[in-house]
């Protein structure tokens, strides 16, 4: 091997590196890595979040009546169905 290939080939990847890394370090003369913290914008002084309390007066009820009605005769049939199944289990 030539003295180029085992030296030369790495110094010039290692330039490659910091040349295209160098593009992502901007600095100008005005600013420093301190002064991005004054640059943010402030967060708004009040908070327009809802109460924990206050509840939306648009609401309606998931289900009405005689869903309801029927959801729970349907669950305590599949309850009654589970517990005869159990009992014959044991």
């Amino acid at each position: 091997m030539s003295v180029f290939s085992r030296i030369g080939i790495p110094c010039a990847a290692l330039l490659a590196m910091s040349v295209s890394l160098g593009g992502c370090i901007t600095s100008s003369a005005n600013s420093s890595l301190m002064d991005a913290r004054a640059e943010a914008p402030k967060p708004p002084a009040s908070r327009s979040y809802m109460a924990v309390e206050d509840i939306p007066s648009d609401r309606t009820p998931a289900l009405t009546a005689d869903e309801q009605s029927k959801l729970k005769k349907e669950l305590n049939a599949v309850r009654d169905r589970q517990k005869a199944a159990a009992k014959a289990q044991n």
